[in-house]
């Protein structure tokens, strides 16, 4: 049984104000804002646990950057910091770990969903890394999985949660897509900075065995927060009657540790003179503080987007592919194993093939499962809910509109027919 519980994320919390409560807040517009957002949420939150950027991926460097080697020196060459992420994951996650010349560590997803690791596989993993010389330190996963269109359901986003906080790894959990699920009714969104130390800083993890980050990665036995909450405001591409807004911001913990983890990566961030500008920190301050217009933009367009990622789901289901039912935002991740054979006699036989031939038949609207950290050779792309809407059919030339049922929108039914031609029919010049 899923747990289900009312849809509180786009109202107050009633134990916390939602203005600014210190004069830090009330100076710096975003991190007041912040401050808000992940009160609304059950995550009590003071300014000086807020940094922003002006992109998620910018941020993201920062972060990685900041974690030190672990001899306790400051920010090193970063050969031992390695970073655990899913597979598939975002490409930009792994990038930003690339230019540092982090080790990755790839773990598979469950069957169930995307954006986390199996929990059992994570263990392995940091095992053998470990075993061979390696230094495994942060778990980046993502509550909302932008990959396959997914969530994880909170029992078991706990049990990775718990086995990242076993094997004492921090957590960075990307909750850019937090607020696209679908059905607000559903599975709710859980922050993993939730289930490994409640609502109040410095108190226990629910697992009884508590990490604290030092050294770019944690220690395990001390009661306190051991995960950085990270949103990228540019993740949505329609923001509705707000601003758009391109920044990253993130929570870190409420601890010393975690205090000095903000420190040096502002210091970072100030290097690269990767500060927001004036029209930017208004735009993300006016995103965070989620006026009621933009919520009631949000819950339209995520209904809309469900109903098209339905379709489009039986659709590839009907003509054979297996794929994870989508959750939230507008991708899924279909795989078309089955239809190899026929593919295969095309000339399509792994994941760049495979989205070269739907680029060319069907527009920009997919990506091989390669560009995720996906094995090269299966035949998987992440797909895009754009297909039904833009560029397949001249019927249909913007999104659908939200008053409207977006699978009766004119076009629909002759563009899902063209995506299942694309995988099913013969080939063409």
């Amino acid at each position: 049984m899923r747990q289900t519980r009312p849809d509180t994320h786009t109202h107050r919390n009633p134990r916390r104000p939602d203005g600014p409560a210190d004069a830090a807040e009330a100076a710096d517009p975003v991190s007041g804002a912040a401050c808000g957002y992940w009160r609304r949420r059950g995550l009590p939150t003071a300014s000086d646990q807020v940094v922003a950027a002006p992109t998620a991926a910018l941020l993201l460097l920062a972060l990685l950057a900041a974690c030190e080697d672990g001899d306790g020196a400051g920010p090193g060459d970063g050969a031992g910091c390695g970073v655990v992420l899913p597979r598939p994951g975002p490409g930009w996650h792994a990038a930003q770990a690339r230019l540092l010349g982090r080790p990755l560590h790839r773990v598979p997803v469950p069957a169930e969903c995307g954006g986390v690791p199996d929990p059992f596989a994570l263990l392995e993993t940091v095992s053998r890394a470990r075993a061979a010389g390696g230094s495994p330190r942060l778990l980046l996963l993502s509550v909302a999985d932008d990959v396959t269109g997914t969530a994880a359901p909170p029992e078991l986003l706990h049990e990775a949660c718990e086995a990242a906080t076993q094997e004492g790894l921090l957590v960075i959990g990307d909750e850019s897509l937090r607020n696209a699920f679908h059905d607000p009714h559903g599975t709710v969104p859980v922050s993993p900075a939730e289930i490994l130390h409640g609502t109040g800083p410095g108190t226990g993890v629910g697992t009884g065995t508590g990490t604290v980050p030092d050294g770019g990665g944690v220690r395990p036995g001390t009661a306190a927060e051991s995960t950085v909450v990270l949103v990228d405001l540019g993740a949505d591409p329609d923001p509705g009657p707000c601003p758009g807004s391109r920044a990253g911001v993130a929570r870190l913990p409420a601890t010393a540790a975690g205090r000095e983890l903000a420190e040096r990566t502002r210091t970072v961030l100030a290097a690269l003179r990767a500060s927001l500008s004036g029209p930017e920190a208004a735009a993300a301050a006016g995103v965070l503080s989620e006026p009621e217009p933009l919520r009631e933009h949000r819950a339209a367009a995520n209904r809309a987007h469900g109903t098209l990622a339905a379709a489009l789901h039986r659709a590839l289901t009907g003509a054979g592919a297996v794929c994870r039912p989508p959750r939230a935002g507008r991708h899924l991740y279909p795989d078309f194993e089955a239809l190899r054979p026929g593919l295969a006699a095309r000339g399509v036989t792994d994941a760049p093939r495979l989205e070269a031939e739907l680029v060319r038949r069907l527009g920009p609207y997919a990506l091989g499962g390669h560009r995720f950290g996906d094995d090269p050779h299966a035949l998987r792309v992440r797909l895009s809910t754009d297909v039904l809407t833009r560029g397949v059919s001249p019927a249909v030339t913007a999104p659908a509109a939200p008053t409207r049922d977006p699978a009766q929108q004119p076009g629909t039914e002759e563009a899902l027919t063209r995506v299942v031609e694309a995988l099913t029919g013969p080939a063409t010049g």
